[in-house]
């Protein structure tokens, strides 16, 4: 009923080649699944990892290469503003390798910029620190769509971001 050209070769006559091939298959789960030894959350000024804390403990106790992640991290992190806080994922392997991954500064960085002020208020709610436009929050939740990955819609990222801006006492204006 189904063409020989659409089945896949059988087992016992698997010459290695093509796309149903069981070797090239196994090969796929073999880089698939490294042991991960441990998923690492930092948040880290761009352009400022150095080994101290909290860079050097979290690397160390896993046996990374602490300087070659400072310098990867400081030269991806060099043309962005200074001091930004940048929150970075690390996947550590078993075998001492590692992969890490930057997202977007947090919403309350970005809320606390566009309102011009260092801190939020002391009691939200009842005291105001600042004030951000609508088209700030729309800028704001435009670059953490990125990090979202398709799973809010851009609606839903603008409505986090006034909460948040109501949380830390910065009034959302027309």
């Amino acid at each position: 009923s189904v063409p020989s050209s659409v089945k896949p070769p059988r087992a016992r006559h698997d010459t290695g080649t093509g796309p149903f091939s069981i070797r090239a298959a196994a090969g796929v789960t073999q880089i698939m699944s490294r042991p991960v030894l441990a998923k690492i959350k930092l948040m880290i000024s761009a352009g400022a990892a150095k080994p101290a804390p909290p860079v050097g403990p979290a690397l160390g106790q896993h046996g990374l290469n602490i300087m070659e992640f400072c310098k990867a991290f400081n030269a991806k992190t060099a043309d962005l503003i200074p001091d930004a806080p940048i929150p970075v994922v690390i996947t550590a392997y078993k075998d001492k390798s590692f992969e890490w991954e930057m997202k977007s500064p947090p919403v309350t960085y970005f809320v606390k910029k566009a309102a011009g002020v260092g801190g939020g208020g002391q009691r939200p709610g009842h005291e105001v620190k600042g004030t951000v436009s609508l088209k700030h929050v729309y800028h704001i939740a435009k670059v953490k769509e990125q990090d979202a990955g398709g799973l809010l819609s851009l609606k839903q990222l603008c409505r986090g971001v006034i909460a948040t801006a109501k949380s830390a006492g910065i009034r959302v204006v027309r």
